[in-house]
């Protein structure tokens, strides 16, 4: 894999050796998130950089002071990087990814699906509904071919997200610009399962 991308293996592996160095017994929660979930499910290959929402403000702080600790230094307001590495880890803090506010927790039941527990780490995926309005929201081609990579393996149930969507719309502030985005990808979904009967 390149050092400019990251595939499973190598990010449990980044994972893995994070969870043996963390000082102390206590959990920190990784929910996965952008292209980071779709190479976690094995539905891309790599990713180029991670995202993790880490959904307790107490552990974020920890892993964040972790991460300080043991030399990765910040690049942006969510984002850390290894000095020599290309990968950066964007870290969300509570119910956020980029500028999006979810409407509840991913702890919160169905809100994620466990792909690894270590000692202190619990690394979970957000639910699809969630993932595609998180993507949606900004709405790149790249984001639509995102989605439409998820739905061709996840059961997206399209009245869910279509409600969902609409109530966290009520709390951006380009409503009506990423309302439009939800039409387009419905229409996406609905094509691409039409092209599977």
């Amino acid at each position: 894999m390149s050092n400019y991308r990251q595939g499973k293996s190598e990010l449990i592996s980044t994972l893995e050796k994070w969870d043996r160095l963390m000082p102390g017994r206590a959990k920190i929660h990784l929910i996965a998130c952008g292209g980071t979930a779709l190479t976690l499910l094995g539905y891309k290959e790599s990713t180029k950089d991670v995202d993790f929402i880490v959904p307790v403000e107490k552990e974020h702080d920890s892993l964040i002071q972790f991460l300080k600790d043991a030399g990765y230094r910040q690049t942006s307001d969510s984002g850390w990087i290894y000095p020599g590495e290309k990968i950066i880890y964007d870290l969300y803090k509570g119910k956020r990814v980029f500028t999006t506010e979810l409407l509840s927790s991913p702890l919160e039941k169905d809100g994620n699906r466990k792909i690894l527990e270590l000692k202190k780490i619990y690394l979970g995926v957000l639910n699809p509904t969630d993932w595609i309005i998180t993507k949606m929201f900004r709405g790149s081609s790249v984001d639509r071919e995102d989605c439409l990579a998820l739905a061709k393996h996840e059961a997206v149930d399209l009245k869910k997200l279509e409600s969902r969507f609409k109530e966290t719309a009520k709390y951006d502030v380009s409503e009506e610009r990423v309302l439009k985005n939800l039409d387009l990808i419905l229409k996406d979904i609905k094509k691409i399962r039409g092209s599977k009967s």
